[in-house]
């Protein structure tokens, strides 16, 4: 018998499925790649368009996204991650938190028009707690960088 696995890309419909995050907080369109062997990575992106409501306050005359957004950009492809893995054993989303973020670096501006490339890796997991390494990149250059705990809702 063969596992069962989710294609790629993975659209925004089956994205809603397994993040519990919705407007103006959904801040993943696409899943691009994954791999569960011999390492746990996956690769999304975020269209970042003038329409964003952040946009609006935060530097208007020069709009830059907001660097917890970034964070935060990452933190929901780490749930991705963690779902997608999940789901090859048991049906349905789980909801995982964000206990800690680890040096944390920004690189270079996150402007509309930009496409931010998010790059996760789960170093460990344990009880329930999953460790991840982050990147965010547009166009190839790193925009920031993290590492990330989330807990499984139990």
């Amino acid at each position: 018998m063969t596992e069962p696995s989710i294609s790629t890309p993975i659209e925004i419909n089956a994205i809603k499925k397994m993040l519990p995050h919705r407007y103006p907080f959904l801040l993943i369109d696409r899943v691009i790649a994954y791999t569960l062997e011999p390492k746990r990575t996956l690769t999304a992106t975020k269209n970042v368009t003038i329409n964003e409501p952040f946009f609006t306050g935060h530097f208007p005359d020069d709009p830059i996204m907001p660097g917890v957004l970034i964070l935060e950009s990452m933190a929901q492809a780490c749930g991705l991650l963690a779902n997608v893995a999940k789901a090859m054993s048991k049906p349905g989303a789980d909801v995982y938190y964000l206990v800690k973020i680890d040096k944390a670096k920004f690189n270079r501006k996150v402007i509309p028009g930009d496409q931010l490339v998010l790059e996760v890796e789960q170093t460990r997991l344990m009880r329930g707690l999953g460790q991840y390494v982050c990147c965010a990149t547009v166009n190839g250059q790193r925009t920031a960088s993290c590492e990330i705990l989330c807990a499984e809702n139990q």
